[in-house]
């Protein structure tokens, strides 16, 4: 990524934090504009900075849970049988 030169940015999508911290802005300008750009903390992913476009788009609700059961493949089919044990619930120690 960089070798030690303050002014040395990296060319590829990830970044260390400290680099990261120091230029911020062009972080958050490559997320806008080339796509989601990762940040480490020794060595492992830490986070990844994505424009507010991408965040959108990836955490909209489509329609409400009572929606998505109605439109269920499975609505149609014949009524679920489930058997439960005849002896009742179990004993259990707390």
């Amino acid at each position: 990524m960089t070798n030690g030169d303050s002014n040395e940015h990296p060319a590829s999508d990830s970044w260390t934090v400290a680099t990261a911290k120091a230029h911020l802005s062009q972080v958050i300008d490559r997320a806008r504009a080339g796509g989601p750009q990762r940040i480490t903390r020794n060595g492992r992913l830490a986070a990844v900075v994505v424009a507010p476009e991408e965040w959108d788009r990836k955490t909209r609700r489509v329609g409400t849970l009572a929606e998505f059961f109605a439109s269920s493949p499975l609505r149609d089919t014949p009524e679920l049988v489930v058997e439960r044990p005849a002896e009742g619930p179990r004993d259990v120690d707390l």
